[in-house]
């Protein structure tokens, strides 16, 4: 049995919106994410410093990934049960800790210990900030299709910042540092702007695994986690060694080639913006997630390729980034479409996240080894196979949920 636990006072009536509240949020989603694309902007520091190959860092971005595929749904249990509030903040604190740890350091191993405990608390981070969203005394209904649709876009903002400004640091440890300074201040904000949930649920623990499988026979969640694996791990085979690309392939010099990276990342946030003004005009989800993963992978190949000439290839990526930003939020607004039951609907989009989380460990670690061990085009072929796999997935969710312009 669950129980409720009193909390602090809210600090605002029922039916308003705080806009302060929406944004600290946001913010605090876009800081976790700057501490995954610092990984990739360093790339040319990590190489020149420690030694390291792109399959070693590849592993600084995708231990990130790991902790959410096993943890996602229990950390939706901590969510519930130590309160979403407590939870964002604890989860910057971590990474504060870890950023400061791994900046202390000149040893890899210790470097991917302390990516860990970064990894652990961009983990609370992103399953605490959606509940924060949810409640009804933070956001009110008439504004939650606004709210989430620019959480949707934290990912995309928070690599972006990473690849502009990362060139301005003069080390990797700098980075580091900075990304440990923005946690931190990011922690302070979440305590003063955001209320305190006026109930917690505690979790019995026990029920954990049947509801866990009952979401898993139901088809669609899993077919809805599988896709999102799937776009992550197209998107993070391109953009986490895209500074890499443009410097060795393209000749770009390291501080514009994380210029041009922020903004190919960025126009990501077009497509999580459109995705709702398209779902509400009628379009079909399965439709938006079969053209955007074609057109994903058809950019794709032709980047890794490299069968044009640089500007082409460049504006290519940008597709690539602004036609998959149509993906996340389709998916994670199907949810309650595949939920069994309502109450399923957070195990849902807990696992849906662990598909996410997977892709982004495949991608950026099998993409690094492909390209060390053939080259840049032998990222092409992982590229292309998501992408048909992709369109299965649509297929088959199609089939599932039935009405496919639901």
């Amino acid at each position: 049995m669950s129980t409720l636990t009193q909390d602090a006072p809210l600090r605002a009536p029922a039916g308003a919106t705080q806009w302060a509240t929406v944004a600290m949020v946001v913010a605090s989603g876009v800081v976790a994410a700057v501490q995954v694309g610092k990984a990739a902007i360093a790339v040319p520091m990590l190489q020149a410093d420690l030694g390291l190959n792109l399959g070693a860092i590849g592993w600084l971005t995708g231990i990130f990934a790991i902790l959410g595929v096993v943890g996602g749904i229990p950390a939706g249990a901590v969510v519930s049960s130590a309160g979403d509030k407590r939870v964002l903040a604890a989860g910057l604190l971590g990474i504060a800790a870890g950023a400061a740890l791994g900046a202390a350091t000149s040893s890899y191993a210790v470097l991917l210990g302390s990516r860990v405990l970064e990894g652990a608390g961009f983990l609370f981070v992103t399953v605490a900030a959606p509940a924060i969203l949810g409640r009804p005394d933070v956001v009110a209904a008439r504004h939650r299709d606004q709210a989430f649709a620019l959480w949707s876009c934290f990912m995309p903002a928070g690599m972006a910042a990473a690849m502009l400004l990362g060139p301005l640091a003069s080390s990797w440890q700098a980075l580091w540092w900075a990304g440990a300074g923005l946690a931190l201040l990011a922690a302070l904000g979440v305590m003063m702007c955001v209320p305190a949930a006026r109930a917690r649920r505690a979790v019995a623990w026990r029920d954990l695994p049947r509801d866990a499988a009952g979401v898993w026979r139901a088809g669609s969640p899993a077919i809805l986690a599988g896709a999102f694996g799937l776009y992550s791990l197209m998107f993070f085979a391109l953009f986490s060694f895209l500074p890499v690309l443009l410097m060795e392939r393209m000749a770009v010099a390291h501080g514009a080639a994380g210029a041009l990276s922020a903004l190919a990342s960025a126009v990501n946030i077009l497509g999580n913006l459109a995705a709702g003004y398209l779902l509400s005009r009628g379009v079909p989800r399965p439709l938006l997630l079969a053209g955007a993963s074609l057109a994903m992978g058809a950019t794709g190949l032709l980047v890794f390729l490299a069968v044009l000439p640089a500007t082409p290839t460049f504006l290519l990526c940008m597709l690539f980034s602004a036609v998959g930003g149509l993906i996340p939020a389709t998916l994670l607004s199907s949810a309650p479409l595949a939920a069994p039951a309502a109450a399923l609907t957070p195990m849902v989009i807990g696992l849906i996240m662990q598909g996410n989380n997977l892709g982004q460990i495949v991608g950026p670690v099998a993409v690094g080894r492909a390209i060390d061990a053939y080259g840049w085009r032998a990222a092409a072929l992982i590229v292309g196979l998501a992408a048909l796999l992709a369109v299965a997935a649509a297929a088959g969710l199609r089939r599932r949920l039935g009405d496919a312009r639901r």
